[in-house]
Formats: structure tokens, C-alpha cells, sequence
């Protein structure tokens, strides 16, 4: 009888659950079963997910599989009618103890094939306490679930619900446990980071969330932020990028597009300006501030004047690590409905420029960090990241998980060399 083997696709918030998942299962005892942690963002991650079962399927033909995540949450159907699939369970139930209690050796013809619940009764997240991840170099901090946005391409919100957040108390005594196991850094996740708060008394901020684990975590040496609304900043996140050397100098940015008119079609809260006047006002806050950014190629009604908006905000706000997604239909979403949908060849050739321009952008970072000192983050012995997140490599081993410091020396295609 062997341990349950666990597959994660897309976002590092699954990363995350996949661990809790690990820890729940072992405690229920489940054994000789395989878990599928799906993604659900776009109809090629569903695409992804039906393949990766069928293919873990022939390498395990004698383990249970078992599909979750938001794939599972929003189309149960479409696994559970999978002759490999074994049973089904929603993203609420993935975190439950009963759930794995009922996936042990017997629960075929006793428990139910397909455990999915309505994602938008679930009105808390719990906060999972995990005492470490595969691997050494940092870990993740589920903080907050769900979103209360609606935009128009979005299927997210129906398989992770509305937007609920992990008590601050809670999240520190996670990261406090983290730090005493040796993480030199954290990185807080959610679906929506810059709402935690709105569903907790006194309705705090993100950046009081931040201040709080800096004053009391002071042990922690690296405390990163994963992706962000810029719109939603608060003033006390302004004053820790400001003020505060321990959180790392790179946000990845929610921008999904650089026009006026189709970030409207696409209902997002802010402009064009918006975003230029964020970036500008965090970099004089904090020069060494770096952004990524994800920007969709080929929205509906798109024209070329659109995509030029897209492609010039990359330089207006001095974008360095772009997540291109050209525009995919989901079925369920109201962009999906929209008549004037764009060519499939032409959003994959606005989704290349997209994609030179983020090369261009790196190439520029890259010669910027010439002759620079940084703390290199060891992901592995050869293999580090820097303040801003820039892979290094290093010649000579280091020791995984640790910080290093060290000058650029050179380029390595994509890496600097140390």
C-alpha cells in the first residue's frame, strides 16, 4: 500500500491547497490513491486536466483517482463522466477531513462519486497550518478564497465562491510555524489578495496584514506578495513598499489590458492611467520596485488600436515578467457571448508581440543588474532568485533554501550569472 501521489495544475494558491491536501490525507490514512489538483481559467486548462488524467490513469491503473480543485468545482460533470475518474470533489470539501476520512479503502459504492457543493454558500476560509512544502526554497500562505468581482472572462468566482479571508491571527501563527522550520521566505496567496479583509470585523486592509507579519514575525527575512488589483491598494501597503527592506520588491499586477474601452467590456475597476500612475508612485517610493503583469491578447471586439494600448502600457509602466493568456471562450462567462469575437489567428499573433515585448523588457532588466549585489534566494544548488525575482544561476553549489549574497557578474539567456 503506497502513499496517495498528488498532481497541481495552475496557480500557486493550488500549490498551496495541494500541500493541505497532503497532510489531510495522510491523517485519514488514504493510501494507493492518485489526486488531481485541477485549474479551471481557461478551456485549455480543462483541456489539460482531461489529458493529464487519462495519462495518469495508464500509470496508475490500479490506484483510485481522485479529480478536485476548480476544474472539479465548475464542471463535475465532465470528470465525473470520465471512465478513469473514480470520484469527484469540490473545492469547499478538498479541505474537509470527512471528505478524506470517506476516501479510504472501501468508499467506492459506499461514498458519493462526486462530493460538489455550491461554492457560493461557503461564507469562511480556513486557515491550514502546514508545516512545509516540497520544496525548501519558500512557502506559500493561503491568506484568502474566492472573489466578489465579476469580470467578463472570468470563470474563477464559481469555482473558488465569493471572497473570504483567513483571520490575520491565523495567518501569523502559520508563518511563525514556517520560520521555526527554517523558510527564509513566505509568500502570501489568494485568489483576490487585495480583498482579504473586507469580510473580517473592523474590515482591515491588506496592508495591515502585511505590517502585522513584519512586526510580528520578526525572524521572517522575506515576506513576498503574490498578485494584486493595483486599483485596491491601501495606504498601509504604499508605506510598507516604502519602508519595509523585507518585503521583496516585485508585484505581479492584475492588468488584463492596456485600453480604456475593452477594460470596461471586460468590467475591471481601473483605467489605463490608473495603472501607469501605480507603477510610478510605487517606484518612487521603492526604485528597485520590478512588475509582471498579466495582459489577455484578442479580447472580443479587440481591434488593432486595442491591442496597441496593450502592447504600449508593457513600457509605459515598465512591465518586466508578462503572463500573456490569449483570450480563450469560456463557456458560462458573459465575454463568451459577445458577437464580435477575434480571430484565433490573430489573437495568437497579438499574443507573440505580447510575448517579444516581455522578452525586450527582461533583456533590459537583465543588462540593469550588471555589477549589482543582491540576496539571492537558493531554489536549488545552482539556481537562485533575487529581490525582484530574477533567476541567477551560480557556477558553484550553494546550499538549497539559503540566502545568498551576491554580485552579477553576467547573462545567461534568461538568468544573470553570479
Amino acid at each position: 500500500m503506497s502513499a496517495p501521489k498528488f498532481t497541481t495544475l495552475g496557480c500557486r494558491l493550488n500549490a498551496y491547497e495541494t500541500e493541505a491536501m497532503k497532510e489531510l490525507s495522510q491523517q485519514a490514512g488514504l493510501k494507493d490513491a492518485v489526486i488531481v489538483n485541477t485549474c479551471a481559467v481557461t478551456a485549455e486548462a480543462v483541456r489539460k486536466a482531461r489529458q493529464e488524467i487519462r495519462k495518469l490513469r495508464r500509470e496508475n491503473p490500479n490506484a483510485r483517482l481522485i479529480v478536485t480543485g476548480c476544474a472539479a468545482q465548475t464542471e463535475p460533470q465532465t470528470f465525473s463522466a470520465m471512465e478513469e475518474v473514480d470520484a469527484v470533489i469540490g473545492n469547499t470539501e478538498k479541505m474537509q477531513p470527512d471528505t478524506w476520512k470517506g476516501m479510504t479503502a472501501d468508499f467506492i459504492g459506499e461514498t458519493e462519486t462526486v462530493q460538489v457543493d455550491d461554492i457560493m454558500s461557503v461564507t469562511e476560509t480556513a486557515g491550514h497550518l502546514i508545516d512545509g512544502f516540497g520544496t525548501r526554497s519558500r512557502a506559500y500562505v493561503q491568506v484568502q478564497n474566492g472573489c466578489d468581482h465579476r469580470c467578463t472572462f472570468c470563470i474563477i468566482p464559481y469555482g473558488r465562491g465569493n471572497s473570504r479571508s483567513v483571520p490575520a491571527g491565523v495567518v501569523v501563527d502559520q508563518i511563525k510555524r514556517l520560520v521555526d522550520r527554517g523558510y527564509n521566505e513566505v509568500v502570501l496567496t489568494g485568489v483576490d489578495l487585495t480583498s482579504w479583509g473586507a469580510d473580517l470585523p473592523a474590515q482591515p486592509k491588506l496592508g495591515d496584514l502585511v505590517m502585522r507579519i513584519l512586526k510580528l514575525v520578526p525572524d521572517l527575512p522575506r515576506l513576498r506578495i503574490s498578485s494584486i488589483d493595483s486599483i485596491e491598494v491601501d495606504e498601509n501597503l504604499m508605506q510598507a513598499i516604502a519602508t519595509e527592506p523585507r518585503l521583496m520588491p516585485h508585484l505581479h499586477l492584475s492588468l488584463q489590458h492596456g485600453d480604456d474601452l475593452i477594460l470596461k467590456r471586460m468590467k475591471r475597476r481601473h483605467l489605463r492611467d490608473d495603472a501607469i500612475r501605480f507603477t510610478e508612485e510605487a517606484r518612487k517610493l521603492r526604485p528597485e520596485m520590478t512588475f509582471g503583469a498579466d495582459i489577455i491578447a484578442g479580447f472580443p471586439t479587440e481591434t488593432e488600436a486595442h491591442f496597441e494600448n496593450s502592447l504600449k502600457l508593457v513600457t509605459d509602466c515598465d512591465l518586466t515578467w508578462l503572463h500573456v493568456f490569449p483570450y480563450s471562450k469560456r463557456e458560462g462567462t458573459p465575454a463568451a457571448k459577445i458577437p464580435n469575437q477575434v480571430n484565433g489567428k490573430i489573437i495568437k499573433e497579438r499574443a507573440a508581440r505580447l510575448r517579444e515585448a516581455g522578452d525586450r523588457q527582461v533583456a533590459q532588466h537583465l543588462k540593469a543588474q550588471l555589477g549589482k549585489t543582491h540576496h539571492i534566494l537558493m531554489e536549488n544548488p545552482n539556481m537562485g532568485r533575487t529581490e525582484q525575482f530574477t533567476e541567477v544561476r551560480f557556477d558553484a553549489p550553494q546550499v538549497e533554501g539559503q540566502i545568498v549574497r551576491a554580485s552579477v557578474v553576467g547573462i545567461d539567456g534568461t538568468q544573470l550569472v553570479a
